[in-house]
């Protein structure tokens, strides 16, 4: 995809404006055929920029087309993973993986492939996509939720879930801690990035604060605090800390099964070096 043209060196230093410009042009059309909705703007640019925009455009193609190699690599690594932890000797994900449902949810993983941008999400997406193949614990609409969720939040919010998967019950305090995170201000930028991130994951029904509920898995209403208690209260009132120590949180049900589709690993069943192209 990048094999664009080098220019040729000649012995003959007097080459002309008019051929360097003319190797710049067949330099940009060749990248037009490379990128074939891009080859009219390209063709046209070609004949109104000097040299020297020329020159830079091409520098620019060259990284543009190199990032599109390197993310076509990492799908195929992706799908390259996916299968070698599938049994295939399964019926049921032999017929699962080529079901349109199936290639529908791959396609939606590779659409925004930059939300993924790091190898710990690039991961997450490949566990999901593999326990989506292999179990139906869930259901595709909730897969593909899973899949919005990766590309829409940040390594920060996945350490939260995974905190309260291994503890649930914590509160704030103790996930702040237990995050190996150190003592900040309450009016500092860290304490508002963490308060937006409890709230992303609250607002999103991954984590909530801890309810008790009946036999049926109904949960009981909150007490609010009584009329009495609050008259007696006087002067300006803290605002709840980024960092409170009160309430406790736990995952939801679908943030719980996030963790297994996500973050948890199956095991390879074909033995191979990810490294070899």
């Amino acid at each position: 995809m990048s094999n664009l043209p080098v220019p040729r060196k000649d012995d003959d230093e007097g080459d002309s404006n008019a051929e360097r410009n003319k190797w710049m042009r067949g330099a940009l059309n060749a990248a037009g055929s490379a990128i074939p909705f891009a080859g009219g703007f390209l063709s046209a640019a070609a004949s109104v920029w000097g040299e020297h925009e020329q020159q830079e455009a091409m520098n620019a193609i060259r990284a543009w087309l190199k990032m599109l190699e390197d993310e076509m690599r990492e799908k195929q690594r992706t799908i390259i993973d996916i299968m070698a932890r599938l049994d295939m000797h399964d019926e049921k994900i032999a017929e699962r993986v080529k079901s349109s449902e199936y290639q529908a949810l791959i396609k939606k993983a590779f659409r925004n492939w930059a939300g993924t941008e790091s190898t710990k999400k690039q991961e997450y997406i490949r566990n999901v996509l593999t326990n989506a193949a292999s179990a139906s614990l869930a259901s595709d609409e909730v897969v593909n939720l899973f899949v919005e969720w990766l590309q829409k939040f940040s390594e920060f919010h996945f350490a939260v879930i995974g905190e309260l998967y291994r503890n649930p019950g914590s509160s704030r305090a103790d996930i702040w801690r237990n995050l190996g995170k150190g003592t900040v201000r309450e009016d500092s930028a860290e304490a508002d990035l963490f308060k937006l991130l409890i709230r992303d994951l609250s607002t999103g029904q991954i984590i909530r604060q801890h309810r008790e509920t009946d036999y049926a898995g109904n949960f009981y209403s909150k007490k609010a605090p009584s009329r009495a208690g609050m008259a007696r209260s006087s002067g300006p009132k803290q605002m709840k800390s980024a960092f409170d120590d009160d309430e406790r949180y736990e995952l939801t049900a679908i943030g719980a099964q996030f963790v297994h589709y996500a973050m948890t690993e199956v095991t390879t069943k074909i033995t191979y070096d990810p490294g070899q192209d």
